[in-house]
């Protein structure tokens, strides 16, 4: 009753009322009142939509002051020292790493230009996920860095909140929140249910509410805390939440929540006691599938007995409102809202624990979610959005680490939600296999859906004390093992032998991330907090656990010794985990590696997967993998990627090194892994089992390549991380020149964090600058543009290049090819080594730890010294597959087992060939005979039947039973692997053996053993093989090791004689054994080396030196006579008749070389004159172009504004002024007259260049017919007319007839005469009488005339409508008479813009080359003389004399013409030339400029004295007549000087157009004197003036009347009129056009505009753009602001820049251009500090204005080139 009551009257009033009832102290009355009351208003039956609860809310809270006022009031309390601004994805924010604690701290724009970063390493970024200021939180960031509000912190001193300010909030609010969350209630229904199911639906009907609750939070500090007692406060919720008894509704409501927190996926309370452990509902509620029982039943017992708190995966209770806000945030899978709301509330500490707690307690419930959500990549952003909040704070993680035992929760959940899709691996026995692997099909890998899980984990593991704690606690890191092991092993290759794949399938990228995500990252996380001795404790724990874990792994797979063939998988996290906690404890904290090793036996199987990859590897470069398709080769290629490397090949590299460390065996295993061992015979002949011919010589390579790597790698065996750092960076410096990005990004992130500067270590930039030199952007004009580049140094190449690295490294096999290439061009221009091609320098190592000291051993080995020696000898010989990389790399081996020395060591094994194990002693040690197996058919058993004299000298080999022999004695595992190979090769060999392997037709040989004589060493044979290199007979004398002595420092670079040298110098150096052997070898003069069998082949090898070099020259021959073609081609092409010199314009008087121009068509190839019938035509562009309107008085170009204060004001463009007056005059004058008055053409005038090449115009219309029919993508519209130049392929849109040439009437035309001025101007005058008499040249239409008129209409349709009507009339003669005359115009204006404005510089410019005006006159002119002057009379007349009738007694309505000093100079010369009959003679041209010029000087004066003051025009007229006034007595200088400004631009027409008509030189001179020579060009002048007297612009005048009575005749048509007086005073000059003057930091741009509200939409766009030619400010593609379906940039470049639009992409920092339909990314005007450009802002550096590209931008507007020198065009279909 009451509340009806109440309910009635105004709201205010009640408000202010109840307030006064609850301010008493006895205040029931009120609290009942406002109970009443808000049971009514905020009743949850009522549809969320209405509004009038929360006007009420509104009302009740701010009590009698409105709600404005109330936010301000409680603003003023705020008491926050955190910024805590919240944002949503693609949000514009910073990140500093100078000053962030945390990786993940970011500030706002506001907080960040508030605070002080100059010379910090910040970035801008788009945010992807949303986040939130962390301004004002010192656990996050470091102090310095907090913008001035939050280092003041002036929440603290603000004063205490008044009690009743907020009371209203505390009664109303609670009540508030409870009605959100019934319709929260209400609204949900399992995804199950048959009823539609719309959540959103639900969530938009309460936006305003929660919209209304962010508000709250945003009033500061004061209203938060009231927030945060009413969301954790569990005794309101007890009252609130179950609803009133009565409340039918509200009892729904509850149980509607029961339900869904029951179908939550999680068992209740009452199911748990019955099921005894945690369990996911579905094993509990539904049986497994059938086959999965077994597996099922596993897992489950697994993960309940080793989860510690069964209650992890517990039910959920709320005790209060925040609780159950996220619980329905998250089944309504966190709308955007409510996150925004929940995190709002962050800065109030309380809250922040609470929530965090909260979050931790849903957690499992949220992966719930997430693995049923169809959106999950929006939801994983929110999700991160939250987590990265709450788990970036240390103190925070670790407190709820503690408490609420979150590591636990993290790796259940994580277990729990990859236990989904578990499949059986089929590594090894398949058929037993008890190992589980995750399937990488799965869309929860796809699709990275567990990348917030991980990424949470992996940032609480960057918190030292949650790591401590995560490595202490054993049970977990159990745990957390046999989640890696869910990966070891996943993704299996099976190598297909038969048929190609069907399917390929693209898995491995799943693979390869979840690997780097899911264990790797975690890895490197808990890495970083082993560092020093007090942690050996943890890596210990850590290595233990590994170990066992692979011992079960082993287990389960079946493995023992045997790997199973033909298959191979990529991934082993566990390896790696055991790999590099070993390598961290024996570099860091001082443990030792014989501690940490497992016992031989599992040591041996823990080598055998990594080795099996490197073999993998070898082979499917070698093409073994081919039928498994294209992704096998990508496998390979990421495993070396730089992201991945450093967390894959690294660690089993280094695992390989460790097992070398303590056995040797790897060199025999290592080739046998490569099935290479059946090539190592000394026979010419042998059969591979394995391998086809074709694959052994890369495996071979590959093999070798591997035992240098092996034996030369350091990463992790004493290598300093500054070492590691400046390794990795010269060779991807060698590889190729590199940006500062692409560095950054191929140098892997892990030993050297690239964020932040790691103490002591040494930073990215200080090491960049000393291996690389900048190299700064380069601009050729038409070039590419090129970025800052950073290059080796000239004593990095010298010093540092490592092949062995680069080949580690390389992705691709071109780049090893590449580093060569690079190698070479700088040994070459430092002269190093100028001949031949150089092979890869041998490069010293760093010392090696002393723990793995044994590696050595494996240098020191007999087997390998077997291989050594064999492969020598193979080359030798040039038997089959050897290469010299095979050379190379064997080379490379001896040096590194020269370099590292170590003491015998006795190895038992029963031997004919080397005496103990040092290299260094083998090296000289014979070789006589050698027992091989062979087939019979082999060359060395044939011979053996011949006298045996032959054999001697004969090849001979040791076979695998002498490789095998070596290992007799060894333990009974290796024997097993190793002698595996033979056991195949023999079953392979035996004719009855039933092997499956393929055995060609006809059975093979049995084998036969025979005994070889041999008579070599090491030593003798690498001497031969320099002989042999070196192509000479003793090539080394006795005596060149003293000679050597001399310089030692020769061999560092050359090609393979340098590195047998090289050796030969270590090995005598070092023993003098070797040295007599050495002297005695050369000594020896060498004979033939074999009678028999050598002649031939050193024949051979001398014949094929010499058929190199003669084709090597060959070759050059060819090579240099292609270049002179070519250049001989280009200069004709590029001179190819020149169009506007034509011949006949160079003919002077006497000579007459022909009567007709030539011309050749590029098409046909055929060269003839241009005919009527078959007229020949000029490719041109037509473009339409507004580059002149655009020009300003001032030089300076106008500033794009940056502020709202800043304006363009575009009343002052050329183009502007020229419209008003042309409006203005037809206001006054008749139209007719005033559209020959003027020119238009400044913006939308038509613009024609040329690339100078002609064709015949029928060839024209075949081409274009081929054009149409081709279906390859152009990139421009056929349709359109628009084609390529066949020759050139230059863009062009149409052609334009060439007039046929002219016969020898040309010299008495060009003739220069004698007649008098008034001669010629009657001649004049009767030339354009005869204008009737000459409408076309011929009465029939022929070819040439249509080809014209075609012309005509291409360049009409060039341009807009609205830039050719300015007539009253649209479509009238008048109006075309003037567009085509302005056409004219257009393109002389163009020239001297391209011609720097002025023609000081004289002769024919570059834009002059493209220029066919010579053509367009004479086809513009063949058009005009259609129309006759409608016009009372000829203007000539009232140019040259002086009528005897005033015209103006015409009838009154009619309108006068344009008076003659409103009339444009240069625009009446065009009309003259163009109007009379063609072709013109000189003499008449000169006639014609000559009267136009006394028109043009009177303009002056009258222009002049309409600015003097009434004074000055009193004191100048007083002064006499006319001639008084060009006396010189009277002109002060600046007159003169403003005289000459004014006639300047009609000269320089005039004379321009004169060059082009008649061919006249241009000759350059000063500037200062440009007015006389003009002046003497044209003939105004006597052309030799005297340079004693200065130059009057009078002297130039000529008339053939009384020149006071023409003046005053002009003038009193003037002076008739009123208020035209604006129309005389015009200024001429225009400075050459500019783009705007642009800002030098791009961030003055960014910051005011991507947040600007566009001003036709209003709304701010989501790709803004500007237009860099005027400023406004487009939105590109934006739907909102289309118009006639034309999108907003694509129609301002329509009205701005006629089709040719230039606009700035804010949020990309590149530039586009539009021109006409089609659009490029020209690229950006903006490089970082490293010269290189941001697309997309991606890297968000700060970038700066480069001049010279904006320079670059510039001029190819102005010349009208972005056709030509862009390439990418693409259509843009009007939306953009």
């Amino acid at each position: 009753m009451m509340a009806a009551l109440l309910l009635r009257r105004d709201k205010k009033s009640t408000a202010a009322h109840l307030k006064s009832d609850l301010n008493r102290t006895d205040n029931s009355s009120g609290v009942r009142q406002l109970q009443e009351l808000l049971d009514s208003v905020l009743n949850p039956e009522k549809p969320p939509a209405d509004t009038e609860a929360l006007d009420w809310c509104k009302c009740l809270i701010a009590g009698e002051e409105g709600f404005e006022e109330f936010c301000k009031t409680v603003r003023s309390y705020d008491n926050a020292t955190l910024c805590g601004l919240v944002w949503t994805a693609n949000f514009v924010a910073y990140r500093c790493r100078t000053c962030g604690i945390s990786p993940c701290m970011s500030l706002c724009a506001e907080c960040f230009n508030n605070g002080d970063h100059t010379g910090h390493d910040f970035n801008m970024f788009r945010s992807q996920a949303g986040g939130a200021c962390d301004c004002g939180d010192s656990n996050v960031m470091r102090e310095t860095g907090f913008c001035r509000r939050h280092r003041l912190r002036t929440g603290e001193n603000v004063p205490s909140v008044p009690r009743d300010l907020l009371l209203m909030s505390e009664m109303v609010l609670p009540r508030f929140i409870i009605c959100i969350i019934q319709y929260l209630r209400d609204g949900y229904t399992e995804p199950d249910t048959s009823a539609e199911r719309d959540l959103q639906k639900v969530l938009q009907q309460l936006e305003p509410q929660i919209t209304f609750l962010e508000e709250l939070t945003k009033m500061g500090g004061a209203m938060r805390t009231v927030l945060t007692k009413i969301l954790t406060n569990q005794q309101t919720f007890k009252d609130l939440s179950m609803g009133q008894e009565e409340n039918v509704f509200a009892k729904k409501n509850y149980e509607n929540y029961l339900s869904a927190l029951k179908n939550s996926g999680l068992v209740s309370v009452e199911e748990k006691a019955q099921t005894g452990a945690a369990e996911p509902t579905r094993g509990s509620e539904t049986g497994e599938d059938q086959d999965g029982q077994s597996i099922g039943q596993r897992k489950r017992v697994k993960l309940s007995s080793s989860t510690k708190d069964p209650s992890i995966m517990d039910s959920l209770k709320h005790k209060c409102f925040l609780e159950e806000l996220l619980f329905w945030t998250i089944k309504y899978e966190f709308p955007q809202k409510m996150v925004t709301f929940l995190l709002n509330m962050l800065p109030d500490q309380d809250y922040k624990i609470t929530f965090t707690k909260t979050f931790v307690q849903h957690y499992a419930f949220i992966m719930k979610t997430l693995m049923k959500s169809q959106e999950s990549d929006t939801m994983s952003n929110r999700i991160v959005h939250i987590s990265v909040q709450l788990f970036s704070n240390e103190d925070l993680a670790r407190h709820v680490t503690e408490e609420c035992q979150l590591l636990d929760i993290m790796v259940t959940v994580l277990l729990y939600m990859m236990e989904s899709c578990l499949i059986k691996s089929e590594l090894q026995d398949e058929e037993n296999s008890r190992h589980v692997v995750v399937n990488c099909s799965e869309a929860l890998l796809k699709n990275n859906t567990y990348w917030p899980l991980v990424s949470d984990f992996i940032n609480i593991l960057s918190h030292q004390s949650v790591a401590k704690k995560f490595l202490e606690d054993h049970s977990l890191l159990m745990l957390w093992m046999s989640f890696v092991s869910f990966f070891q092993g996943m993704n299996l290759n099976k190598r297909e032998l038969s048929e190609h794949v069907e399917f390929e399938s693209q898995t491995y990228y799943a693979a390869f991330a979840a690997e780097l995500e899911a264990c790797a990252q975690p890895m490197w996380g808990l890495l970083t907090h082993c560092k020093v001795k007090e942690t050996q404790e943890y890596t210990k724990t850590v290595v233990r656990y590994c170990l066992e874990t692979l011992q079960i792994w082993f287990d389960a797979i079946g493995f023992v010794d045997e790997l199973a063939p033909n298959q191979v998988t990529f991934h082993l996290p566990l390896h790696r985990y055991y790999a590099m906690f070993l390598s961290k404890a024996v570099k860091c904290q001082g443990l030792d590696l014989e501690s940490l090793l497992p016992d031989q036996e599992m040591l041996m199987r823990i080598m055998v997967h990594p080795l099996q990859i490197q073999a993998s590897l070898s082979e499917i470069h070698s093409n073994m993998w081919v039928r498994n398709g294209l992704q096998i080769k990508g496998q390979a290629m990421t495993y070396v990627q730089s992201h991945f490397c450093n967390s894959m090949i690294d660690p089993d590299i280094f695992l390989l090194q460790v097992y070398t460390t303590f056995f040797k065996v790897i060199s025999t295993l290592g080739i046998d892994r490569f099935k290479v061992v059946d090539l190592l015979t000394m026979a010419s002949v042998h059969q591979n089992t394995a391998l086809d011919g074709e694959q052994e010589r890369p495996m071979l390579e590959g093999a070798l390549t591997f035992l240098v790597i092996l034996s030369s790698l350091r990463i992790h065996l004493g290598m300093a991380d500054d070492e590691i750092l400046r390794a990795e960076m010269v060779s991807q410096l060698c590889m190729n020149d590199r940006t500062h990005s692409s560095l950054l990004d191929l140098i892997p992130e892990n030993p050297n964090p690239k964020s932040g500067i790691v103490p002591g270590s040494c930073s990215f930039e200080e090491m960049l600058s000393a291996v690389a030199d900048f190299k700064a952007p380069v601009f050729e004009l038409g070039g590419s543009m090129q970025q800052g580049m950073y290059t080796p140094k000239a004593e990095v190449w010298e010093k540092e290049f490592d092949p062995i690295m680069v080949i580690l490294r390389t992705v691709y096999r071109r780049d090893v090819q590449s580093a060569m290439d690079r190698y070479s061009a700088f040994l070459k221009q430092s002269g190093m080594h100028t001949t031949g091609n150089p092979w890869p320098p041998y490069k010293e190592r760093t010392p090696l730890h002393p723990c793995y000291k044994g590696l050595d051993r494996l240098l020191h080995c007999k087997t390998l010294h077997i291989v050594i020696f064999t492969l020598l000898y193979k080359i030798w010989l040039d038997h089959s597959n050897m290469s010299e990389h095979v050379l190379c790399m064997v080379l490379y081996l001896i040096e590194l087992g020269l370099d590292n020395q170590e003491p015998c060591i006795e190895e038992h094994c029963h031997d004919s060939w080397f005496p103990g194990t040092n290299l260094l002693s083998n090296l000289h040690h014979v070789i006589n005979y050698v027992r091989v197996r062979v087939p019979e058919t082999a060359p060395e058993v044939k011979r053996e039947r011949e006298p045996p004299a032959s054999t001697s000298a004969e090849a001979s080999n040791f076979g695998q039973a002498q490789v095998f022999s070596l290992v007799a004695e060894r333990r009974r595992k290796f024997q097993e692997i190793i002698n595996r190979s033979s056991t195949e090769a023999s079953q392979a060999v035996r004719p009855k053996s039933s092997s499956t392997r393929w055995v060609p037709p006809g059975t093979p040989p049995q084998l036969v053993t025979e005994i070889l004589e041999i008579h070599e060493s090491m030593l003798s044979l690498l001497i031969k093989l320099h002989q042999k290199l070196s192509a000479k007979q003793n090539s080394l004398s006795a005596t060149w090791l003293e000679d050597m002595d001399a310089n030692p420092n020769r061999h560092a670079h050359g090609d393979g004689i340098t590195a047998i040298e090289r050796i030969l110098t270590k090995a005598a150096t070092r023993s003098h054994q070797s040295k007599r052997s050495i002297q005695e070898i050369c000594g020896k003069v060498f004979p033939p080396v074999a009678p028999k069998k050598n002649s031939p082949t050193a024949k051979k090898t001398m014949d094929k030196e010499e058929r190199r070099q003669r084709a090597r020259e060959r070759q050059q021959k060819l090579l240099a006579e292609f270049a002179s073609r070519q250049k001989s081609f280009m200069e004709t092409a590029m001179d190819v008749e020149s169009p506007d010199t034509e011949a006949a314009m160079d003919l002077g008087a006497s000579e007459v070389k022909e009567s007709e121009v030539l011309y050749d068509c590029v098409i046909c190839g055929q060269s003839g004159p241009s005919t009527e019938d078959r007229p020949t035509g000029l490719v041109v562009l037509l473009q339409a172009s507004s580059v002149l309107g655009h020009r300003c008085k001032s030089d300076e170009a106008k500033k794009l504004p940056t502020t709202d204060e800043e304006r363009i004001y575009p009343a002052d463009t050329c183009g502007a002024a020229h419209d008003v007056r042309l409006a203005l005059m037809q206001s006054f004058f008749k139209d007719s007259s005033c559209l020959q008055s003027v020119s238009i053409g400044w913006d939308g005038g038509v613009y024609v260049q040329t690339c100078g090449h002609t064709l015949h115009i029928d060839c024209h219309k075949s081409y274009m017919e081929s054009l149409r029919n081709d279906q390859v993508m152009q990139g421009f519209s056929v349709d359109k007319g628009e084609f390529t130049c066949p020759l050139c392929r230059q863009f062009a849109n149409s052609v334009l007839p060439c007039r046929p040439g002219r016969s020898t009437e040309v010299v008495s035309w060009h003739m220069p005469s004698n007649k008098k001025t008034s001669v010629l101007v009657k001649e004049v005058e009767d030339l354009q009488e005869q204008l009737g008499f000459f409408p076309v040249s011929t009465t029939t239409e022929s070819n040439l005339s249509k080809e014209m008129e075609l012309v005509i209409k291409d360049i009409k349709n060039t341009t807009q409508r609205k830039y050719m009507d300015y007539g009253k009339n649209p479509g009238s003669p008048d109006n075309d008479f003037l567009f085509m005359y302005s056409v004219a115009r257009t393109n002389l204006e163009l020239e001297l813009v391209h011609r720097g404005g002025n023609l000081c510089s004289g002769g024919a410019s570059g834009a002059a080359k493209r220029s066919c005006l010579n053509q367009l006159f004479h086809v513009l002119a063949m058009h005009m003389r259609l129309y006759s002057i409608d016009s009372a009379y000829n203007p000539w007349t009232r140019l040259t004399q002086v009528p005897c009738v005033v015209p103006y007694s015409c009838l009154d309505d009619e309108r006068p013409d344009v008076p003659m000093l409103f009339r444009d100079c240069p625009s009446l010369l065009i009309i003259f030339v163009l109007t009379m009959p063609q072709p013109l003679r000189k003499e008449h041209f000169i006639c014609l400029v000559r009267m136009l010029y006394n028109l043009q000087y009177t303009q002056a004066l009258a222009a002049l004295s309409a600015k003097f003051s009434p004074e000055e025009r009193q004191a100048w007229s007083t002064s006499g007549t006319l001639k008084k006034l060009s006396s010189s007595v009277w002109s002060p200088q600046s007159i003169e000087y403003s005289l000459q400004q004014f006639c300047l631009p009609y000269l320089r027409l005039s004379c321009l157009l004169q060059h082009h008509l008649y061919g006249d030189n241009l000759s350059g001179c000063p500037e200062e004197e440009e007015f006389s020579g003009l002046a003497g060009c044209l003939g105004l002048l006597d052309p030799a003036p005297q340079p004693s007297n200065p130059m009057y612009s009078a002297s130039c005048l000529d008339w053939t009347v009384s020149a006071f009575d023409l003046m005053s005749q002009w003038c009193s048509e003037v002076t008739g009129l009123a208020d035209t007086q604006t129309l005389l005073v015009q200024d001429l000059q225009w400075a050459s056009p500019h783009l705007l003057h642009l800002p030098d930091n791009y961030n003055t741009i960014f910051q005011y505009y991507h947040k600007k509200a566009c001003t036709a939409c209003k709304k701010v766009p989501k790709d803004p753009a500007l237009c860099l030619v005027c400023g406004t400010f487009v939105c590109l593609k934006g739907l909102c602001c289309k118009q006639h379906g034309i999108c907003e940039c694509v129609w301002h470049s329509q009205h701005c820049g006629a089709a040719t639009g230039i606009f700035l992409l804010i949020n990309a920092s590149v530039i586009i251009i539009i021109r006409g339909h089609r659009f490029c990314l020209w690229g950006s005007v903006y490089l970082d500090a490293h010269g290189e450009e941001d697309r997309d802002l991606r890297r968000g550096k700060p970038l700066f204005l480069c001049v010279e590209r904006y320079r670059v931008l510039e001029q190819q507007w102005v010349s009208h080139t972005f056709d030509h020198i862009n390439k990418r065009w693409g259509p843009h279909y009007n939306g953009l």
